[in-house]
This record gives C-alpha cells, structure tokens and sequence, in this order.
C-alpha cells in the first residue's frame, strides 16, 4: 500500500468510524510506526481535511455540505433530465454559469433542490419568458453542485459523465 493510499484510507476509517481513532491502532492496522501516522495526520490535513487530535483518538470535523463546479452541456431537451438526475442522488444545484465570449462571466441563482422545484423552473422556461443561460454560449455551462458528502458528489459526476453531459473533470471542489 502506498503512501498516499494509506492516507485515502486513514481518512475513510476516521470518517466512519463511531469514536476517536487512537493513533496506536491506526498504526497496527496500517503496520506502520505511530511517527509515521503523526505525519500521515500532517499530511491530510494539509489537503484540506480538519483532522483533530482528542486525548482518545483521531476525529474528522467535515461540513455538512461540499461544493463542486461541473462544466456541462445539454440540449433545451435534456435540461429537466440533467436538474432532476442531480436531484434524485441528493445534489443541490445552486447556480448556472456561462463564461460568454463579449459578456464575460454571467451567472443565475437556481437554488433546484427537489424534483418539484426542477418542475417549476422548466415551467418558467416553457413559458417563454426567457430561454436557458446555456444557449448563449453554444449549450456549454457550469453548475455549482452541492451535497453532503464527496461521496455523493461523485455518484452525481459519474451520472452525469454516463449521460454525456459533463464535459470535462469538474473545474474545482471547496468543502
């Protein structure tokens, strides 16, 4: 196992874990020095994670929600399918973005947080009030996409990548 495959998995055990993870036992199961383990700890938190040391172990305090931004495009046609499959793996979609070549970067509040909400959105746009963001820039554009786990963010990229919709790797991720 390497170095940084230990530390994936440090990170998992502490995240699931229902009590403190004691340093000791980390370095039995992962048959290291506990050093090695005071230095693995350095290292995840240095990439972000808010690991903190108790008298009677290792816990991890995460938020409730992460974010990320996924660069997609659709048709007018797959645009409820795209809001209601995000929706149905537990993901929020915040906002659209579009970086327009003379506008520059605009960005819309969506705030779709259930099916019924997706609903009343294409509705909106059914009426012919307005037409989606993403078609002044060729149907490319971004959604910020939150969730209560990395976990989930990644079950919503991979459906989005299998419907053919997601572009490319999702441009940033803040916790």
């Amino acid at each position: 196992m390497t170095g940084t495959d230990r530390r994936k998995a440090i990170v998992e055990q502490i995240r699931h874990s229902a009590a403190p993870v004691p340093g000791k036992a980390l370095a039995a199961e992962y048959d290291v020095s506990r050093q090695v383990i005071v230095q693995d700890i350095a290292l995840i938190r240095a990439s972000g994670y808010n690991v903190l040391s108790t008298n009677r172990g290792y816990v991890l305090n995460e938020p409730s929600v992460v974010s990320r931004v996924f660069k997609v495009k659709h048709t007018d046609e797959q645009l409820e399918d795209e809001l209601n499959s995000i929706v149905d793996l537990g993901g929020i979609v915040r906002n659209v973005m579009v970086n327009h070549k003379v506008y520059g970067h605009l960005e819309a509040e969506l705030n779709v947080t259930s099916r019924r909400k997706a609903a009343e959105f294409m509705e909106e746009i059914r009426s012919g009030k307005s037409s989606p963001l993403k078609n002044i820039t060729s149907g490319y554009h971004y959604h910020t996409v939150e969730a209560d786990s990395e976990e989930t963010l990644n079950l919503i990229e991979n459906m989005l990548k299998e419907k053919g919709y997601l572009v490319e790797r999702p441009v940033s991720s803040r916790p």
